[in-house]
């Protein structure tokens, strides 16, 4: 069967919306927008499927059934309290349930569509909500889309699945979800949680739980992380980690908030050191899966000025070719955009003029963090997957 990606998509997806927020749906908008006048989901062998609310069958292999009603009533309560919702971070809104569990059915018909051979990829940008756990909301996240979907997987008979989260934040509560379960890989790069919500969790000594020691692997990068350092990081990890672990299918969460210009966290990366991670994550796909890939978004709070760019990157990764980063936005999308948040900076191509070096690592005594940081989670993990920490050849 030819190569074809699967994009699920439905304007209902912007339900999840908190109001006066970070998390504000007008990023998944423009991202869509974006995608489709520059002919990104006009491509041969792009599919869009429209996705129903994950039942609570499908909820409930992750999240506590005492959790689901708490979050079906919470909005009807203006006191409620607990559960980590009517909180800052995670304000209660008309519909919040099903809008939540809409978001997790997008990302379960992604799995499918891969699982099933229906696609070789598949893309949710409105997913990638990995804060959630088993019974509370947490970092903007009500249900954790991704692990509900991966729980979907090994529920259809997949024994190897790998996830990799580059989210400027720990991809925690997929970790939680499975610490204890020697068949879910579990690989996040994310700013050090000493500078960084959620501050307790992702560390490199975090490596899995009894029986499934190796299977959680965590790089805490310093703040300050820029493209060329980052990129160095990723293959000095990601790579070897995945050949160990040969995943039948890659799931990504690819939050955007990495990026210098976003205002709640503190990496440097460019949209063109974003669109060489997805490069690099279909790369790992082809060699490893057969090409199988599940992409999420996630996080991403420069709702315009970087959202929209990145996550077109990414959809054109997974959709074919990736789009040349001097492309011009489309005037017609600029003026959505202006229209959407006026004042707001509005990007003309799709490049912030960056060429992202990737430089290799090699071990030693460098007093760079970066490395500092790499050979933590190296000589934590490497070893439980019979790997030298000291050995470069990937």
């Amino acid at each position: 069967m030819a190569e074809s990606t699967a994009v699920v998509w439905d304007e209902a997806l912007l339900a999840y919306d908190m109001g006066d927020h970070p998390m504000d749906p007008v990023r998944i908008e423009l991202t869509m927008a974006l995608a489709r006048e520059l002919g990104v989901l006009d491509r041969a062998g792009v599919q869009l499927l429209v996705p129903e609310p994950a039942d609570d069958a499908a909820l409930i292999r992750v999240h506590r059934p005492d959790y689901l009603e708490a979050v079906r009533i919470a909005p009807h309560d203006p006191f409620f309290r607990g559960w980590g919702l009517n909180t800052p971070d995670n304000p209660v809104f008309d519909g919040m349930h099903e809008a939540s569990a809409r978001i997790c059915g997008a990302t379960l018909a992604a799995a499918e569509a891969v699982w099933s051979g229906a696609a070789t990829r598949a893309v949710n940008v409105s997913g990638g909500l990995h804060h959630a756990m088993a019974a509370r909301a947490a970092g903007f996240c009500v249900y954790n889309d991704p692990a509900v979907a991966i729980a979907r997987l090994l529920d259809l008979g997949a024994q190897r699945v790998a996830y990799v989260d580059i989210d400027v934040h720990h991809g925690d509560g997929v970790q939680t979800a499975f610490y204890d379960d020697p068949r879910v890989l579990t690989v996040s790069l994310h700013e050090s949680p000493a500078a960084l919500f959620p501050w307790a969790s992702g560390f490199s000594t975090e490596v899995g739980g009894p029986g499934a020691e190796g299977s959680a692997v965590n790089v805490a990068l310093p703040p300050g992380t820029g493209d060329a350092a980052w990129l160095r990081a990723f293959h000095a990890i990601v790579p070897s980690v995945l050949r160990a672990f040969s995943p039948q299918i890659l799931v990504t969460q690819c939050g955007a908030d990495a990026h210098r210009l976003d205002p709640l966290a503190d990496l440097r990366l460019s949209v063109d050191g974003q669109r060489a991670a997805y490069i690099a994550l279909r790369s790992l796909a082809d060699e490893l899966c057969d090409g199988r890939w599940v992409a999420t978004g996630g996080g991403g709070y420069a709702l315009v000025e970087v959202v929209p760019r990145a996550w077109t990157h990414l959809l054109a990764v997974a959709t074919g070719a990736p789009l040349d980063p001097a492309t011009e936005t489309p005037p017609g999308w600029r003026k959505l955009a202006a229209d959407r948040r006026p004042g707001t900076g509005i990007p003309t191509t799709l490049t912030d003029g960056i060429e992202p070096a990737v430089e290799r690592w090699e071990p030693g005594t460098t007093p760079d963090p970066v490395d500092k940081a790499i050979m933590a989670t190296r000589r934590a993990v490497f070893p439980l997957h019979g790997l030298d920490p000291h050995d470069i050849r990937d």
